[in-house]
């Protein structure tokens, strides 16, 4: 499995570390058999959303499939939420966007706006993978 930090060089993913209050926005990307996943700590707000899009966003849309571990996010604010409603939008129709781990504090807020049946969630990044 390979791992790569993240941000954003001239529209590519590549190595960043974004602030999220005292704690900085942690944003990990490896592969697992042809599937990206993106490993996420910290909280996810208008400060460091940017982050987090640019490191969803598949490099080929058709067919694209990714894990989004959110287990170490405590706290999301609406602007992660549009993050990940736009890389589902991403992914489509070929491929998915699943999240995994995902805490109770983000996944009330994901069940409030409804976005439960649209974006899968699984208890781990192995759930996610097996699907």
């Amino acid at each position: 499995m390979g791992k790569d930090r993240v941000s954003v060089d001239e529209g590519r993913v590549a190595d960043t570390n974004e602030q999220a209050g005292p704690e900085p926005l942690s944003v990990t990307r490896t592969d697992a058999d042809g599937v990206t996943v993106v490993t996420v700590t910290g909280e996810v707000d208008h400060h460091t959303s940017g982050a987090l899009r640019r490191a969803l966003a598949p490099a080929d849309p058709d067919g694209a499939r990714t894990v989004a571990d959110l287990s170490g996010v405590p706290f999301m604010d609406s602007s992660g939420i549009n993050v990940l409603i736009a890389a589902h939008q991403a992914h489509a129709p070929g491929g998915w966007l699943r999240l995994a781990g995902v805490r109770r504090p983000v996944l009330r807020t994901l069940e409030i706006v409804g976005l439960i049946p649209l974006l899968a969630c699984y208890p781990s990044v192995q759930d996610a993978l097996r699907g």
